[in-house]
């Protein structure tokens, strides 16, 4: 075991021997609370209620029984459900052994003004977890109802871009992040290229995302842990639903409950973008689109015993001509996605549960571009058009992936521990092909990058079928309503590498109002193309090198403090996380470097211009390694009375993450200082409410231009009378002046410069008309309401210098999301 998780474990053991002997002390006999929570309106019984009682959790069964050991004192039960009004009320256990109570809960049937972020007792056990209800979700300003960008607003959470979706997570990269729906893997979570998400949040009865410190039951990811459950259908009517128009796309979803004989429910939604089909009519283009269907259906086969499927089928696709001034061609998308899965919850005994889930997903996406476009990194320094130059770029990618998972957890609870043991298994069938004929993009620093970088091959084409799955023990002690311990063990397996990584975890938390809450543990993560389709690099697992991969692993621990501020919560956590056996593109071999420069011929004045240093290639190693740490501030106050007018949450960051590797140590690419953000709503009256999102950020590492170079061109013409037509010659336009382009040095150069600051800011007017009864719902959103010019990338464009030879670098902002206004409606019936 490495001498450093040694060190951690003794912390977490030193902080128990501190804190315990005051838990211990004098604790009062535990008494057994149950009880039944049903609706108010039908009493019908209730499942999946979160019943909390100080530090003590648990949730109804599906007859919404539940049973609790607590202290003999005046109880404070808490009652959460999604869709229903949350209930606190006073339990008198100290006298008899067993007390009983009836508890209702109120639906809320009507569009709600308030917006609760839930932060405490997560289901993953983790220190750093926050669970995000979907209407936070459907009212953040800016988030475009797509739960990775309200996410970007908590803290350790960062946009990789404006545009996209896809997240870094302290220090992590964004294929190191494991989504789960309702226990299945979701490869693909993002539509229209990230600018939404593949979850739908009228249908999502809770999203929980944890930054670090997540338990034992899940794995194979480095970084975070985001699971989604979808809810079930109603089971109070035939028939019941909602419809809504976004900037993005329009939905509607309707919900019953099934025949009394079937004794369950359904729910189906579908959802589709609209502006294409306006747009496709008047300028007679194939915009980018898609559809999705998805069902879930709950049959209660008998008590105790559950049967539930979820169906999802999506579909995006796009084929644009590009015919302007500065850029002509075409470019063509079509992806799929489809789910099945098929779960079965079952009671065993008196205080076991059993969850089997058997699913099936399959992805497939084949992108391509042709197209023709001034290059504005290159030119000579002629004063008119002549000293532009063209980039032609032509290249097809095709991914399909196939998952065939099962997944097996069992949990008992034994007096005060709950052990939960389980596993799972995945079939994977992955294969990736592209093909480049055109230019590659100078900008691309790193040769492996997805942007067509010098170290990508022309072609392309990788298979590969390989198993992977885990198994996990898990034991979570209360020995006092003030103390919480769970120890586990995860042992994985991996199909691409063969090795059986072993992963000890350990979280513990102590207190009541405040509570102090430490994690400690090993990560890992094996390589897949499933993992690297959200990746920022091609990387090919079908090389010599990759037969000799290791699974990446991360050591991470965590230590926060949280404190209850009456209707706020207050939370400070500083964290560590050490990572090893990273995977990297290795770098050219020297022999492979002579090849490339080979085809050069260049004059002797102009020999400084053949990039001579070796570039990343896309054959893997685990040569890579790193470290991040910082500390978070979080605070909100969402569930407040429902008559509070100021609600919201607010977040800072301050971070560090580096990567070591190709013999330097340097800034990630995602590390960023310092990170703030807000998401304050203000009820002006019951039918209006204002609200916004503030954002301001460091920005990320870069890799400047240090100058520039002599551009080449392919001698196909012999224009040196040598007989050589596949070198490269130095370029010169039609008046015979050099052609330059930017130069960004060698490895030395990288991520050495900084983007400027990012900042934002988004709002919403909300109006809910009078007499409506809650069912309606309109808003006025503008994002980026300032129009800051905020950089994605800064593009070291090329400019005509009438004081110099040559023309001048001008670092230009790019990839920035400009002013936007929007409208959107909701409508319940």
């Amino acid at each position: 075991m490495p001498i450093s998780f040694v060190r951690q474990l003794r912390l977490v053991l030193f902080l128990v021997c501190v804190f315990a002997p005051h838990a211990f002390a004098q604790p009062p006999a535990d008494k057994q609370l149950s009880g039944v929570v049903l609706q108010s309106d039908t009493h019908a019984p209730l499942p999946g209620v979160d019943v909390s009682v100080n530090d003590r959790r648990t949730v109804t069964d599906r007859e919404g029984r539940f049973t609790l050991r607590v202290p003999a004192s005046l109880a404070l039960v808490e009652l959460t459900l999604n869709g229903f009004y949350p209930l606190a009320t006073t339990i008198d256990v100290r006298d008899a052994d067993v007390t009983t109570a009836e508890l209702l809960l109120v639906p809320r049937s009507t569009y709600s003004s308030s917006v609760d972020v839930v932060a405490a007792q997560p289901t993953v056990a983790a220190p750093t977890a926050v669970a995000v209800a979907s209407a936070e979700v459907l009212r953040t300003p800016g988030a475009l109802d797509n739960v990775f960008r309200t996410l970007q607003t908590l803290p350790g959470v960062s946009a990789t871009e404006e545009f996209g979706s896809r997240i870094a997570v302290r220090g992590g990269a964004p294929d190191q992040n494991l989504t789960l729906m309702d226990g299945v893997e979701i490869h693909d979570p993002y539509r229209l290229f990230g600018l939404t998400s593949a979850f739908n949040p009228e249908t999502i009865s809770r999203f929980e995302l944890a930054t670090g410190g997540f338990s034992p039951k899940y794995g194979d990811r480095l970084s975070s842990l985001l699971l989604v459950e979808n809810r079930e259908g109603t089971r109070t009517k035939r028939l019941d639903g909602a419809a809504a128009l976004s900037i993005t796309d329009a939905n509607v979803v309707l919900e019953g409950k099934l025949p009394a004989a079937a004794n369950g429910s359904w729910l189906v939604s579908a959802r589709r973008t609209y502006y294409d089909l306006v747009a496709s009519k008047i300028v007679d283009q194939d915009f980018p689109r898609f559809n999705d269907l998805q069902t879930k259906l709950v049959w209660d086969l008998k008590p105790g015993r559950t049967l539930s499927f979820f169906g999802l089928r999506s579909r995006q696709t796009a084929a644009l001509n590009i015919d302007q001034s500065d850029a002509q061609g075409e470019f063509n998308d079509n992806t799929k996605n489809d789910l099945a899965s098929l779960r079965l919850d079952s009671t065993l005994g008196s205080t076991g549960q059993s969850h089997t889930t058997v699913s099936y997903s399959e992805s497939t996406s084949t992108f391509g571009v042709s197209a023709q476009f001034d290059n504005r990194n290159e030119r000579s320094n002629a004063p008119d058009d002549s000293a532009k130059t063209q980039a032609n770029v032509a290249f097809t990618r095709e991914l399909a992936l196939q998952d065939v998972s099962l997944r097996q957890e069992f949990s008992w609870a034994i007096g005060q521990h709950v052990l939960e043991t389980g596993g799972e298994l995945h079939h994977l069938n992955t294969d990736l092909s592209f093909l480049i004929t055109g230019d590659r993009n100078p900008a691309a620093v790193n040769g492996s990058s997805q942007q067509g970088g010098a170290g990508l091959p022309d072609s392309l084409i990788s298979t590969r079928n390989v198993d992977r799955g885990g198994v996990w023990l898990t034991d979570r002690w209360q020995p006092s309503p003030n103390v919480s311990l769970e120890g586990g063990l995860r042992i994985d397996r991996s199909g691409q590498t063969g090795d059986h990584p072993v992963s000890p975890r350990l979280t513990a938390s102590f207190g009541s109002l405040t509570k102090l809450r430490a994690s400690v543990g090993r990560y890992t993560q094996s390589p897949g193309y499933e993992k690297l389709i959200q990746s920022d690099y091609v990387l090919d697992l079908t090389t010599p090198e990759a037969a000799r991969l290791r699974s990446e692993s991360a050591l991470q621990s965590a230590l926060g403090l949280e404190r209850t501020l009456g209707t706020a919560t207050l939370r400070v956590e500083g964290y560590y996380k050490r990572l090893s056996q990273q995977l990297v593109g290795r770098l050219e071999t020297e022999a492979e470097r002579q090849a490339r420069i080979s085809v050069y011929d260049f004059p002797g004045a102009f020999a400084s211009s053949v990039p001579t240093d070796p570039i990343i290639t896309t054959s893997p190693t685990n040569d890579g390694s790193g470290h991040a740490y910082g500390f978070d501030v979080f605070v909100s106050r969402t569930s407040a009375p429902a008559s509070a007018r100021v609600r919201g949450w607010a977040s800072y960051t301050w971070g560090k993450a580096e990567r070591k590797a190709y013999g330097r140590t340097f800034p990630f690419e995602y590390d960023r200082r310092h990170a703030l953000s807000a998401v304050v709503s203000y009820r002006l009256s019951d039918h209006w409410e204002i609200a916004s999102t503030t954002r301001v950020a460091s920005g990320f590492p870069r890799t400047p231009a240090i100058g520039l170079r002599v551009a080449s061109t392919p001698d196909t013409l012999d224009r040196d009378r040598d007989g050589n037509v596949t070198e490269l010659v130095p370029a010169f336009d039609p008046n015979g002046l050099l052609i330059y382009t930017v130069s960004y040095g060698g490895l030395a150069n990288l991520n050495t410069g900084r983007l400027p600051v990012f900042a934002r800011e988004d709002v919403r007017m909300t109006w809910r008309p009078r007499g409506a009864q809650g069912r309606w719902e309109f808003y006025a959103e503008v994002i980026n309401l300032l129009d800051r010019n905020n950089a994605g990338t800064l593009d070291p464009r090329l400019q005509y210098d009438p004081t110099s030879d040559r023309p001048k670098i001008v670092d230009t902002p790019d990839q920035g999301i400009p002013r936007l206004p929007t409208l959107g409606i909701r409508f319940r019936f």
